[in-house]
């Protein structure tokens, strides 16, 4: 009896855990895939196209802790600088929230970048790029991983030089870089 009693205790407890109605950036991503007014994209490690073969062993595990890319990216133009500007300050305010540590800032007012990670300088789960320019729109990149660090991220970077990307993957983000 008391097994069961503490089982359905624990089992709803998960329910209203799971049950989260916080915003967060994974929900913004999957709320607005199907959204004519943004382009969404996985891009998995096999974009790089690298020969393993070629790599040190420190590249290896950069790539190794590198799982995947979500992009959503938001078409700005004449029609919906409104939808633009509120879609904007979304992001901005999810960013906040402090398990996004912001790494680094660049420009002001219309145009910008910023960085952002989740979780500790030696186990990075996640990193967040969030571009935004008034005359195209924004983008948001979330950069997905296990045991990610800096110095993955920047060997990672060194990888990418020497790599032959997979353009078809990205084809979808053709039209938003056209203007």
């Amino acid at each position: 009896m008391k097994t069961s009693l503490f089982t359905s205790v624990l089992l709803i407890l998960l329910i209203f855990i799971s049950c989260n109605s916080e915003p967060s950036l994974q929900k913004y991503f999957v709320e607005n895939t199907e959204n004519k007014d943004f382009i969404a994209l996985d891009v998995s490690p096999s974009i790089l196209n690298v020969d393993k073969t070629k790599l040190s062993s420190e590249q290896t595990e950069a790539l190794n802790s590198f799982d995947k890319m979500n992009i959503l990216a938001f078409k700005a133009n004449d029609k919906n600088q409104t939808q633009f500007e509120q879609e904007r300050a979304k992001v901005k305010s999810l960013l906040k929230n402090p398990k996004y540590q912001e790494l680094m800032k660049v420009g002001s007012g219309k145009d910008g970048a910023s960085v952002s990670f989740v979780g500790t300088d030696e186990n990075i789960e996640e990193f967040v790029v969030f571009a935004n320019r008034k005359e195209n729109g924004f983008a948001i990149v979330r950069v997905l991983g296990k045991n990610m660090n800096p110095n993955n991220i920047m060997t990672l970077m060194s990888v990418l030089k020497e790599s032959k990307i997979d353009m078809e993957q990205l084809k979808p983000l053709q039209q938003l870089l056209k203007k």
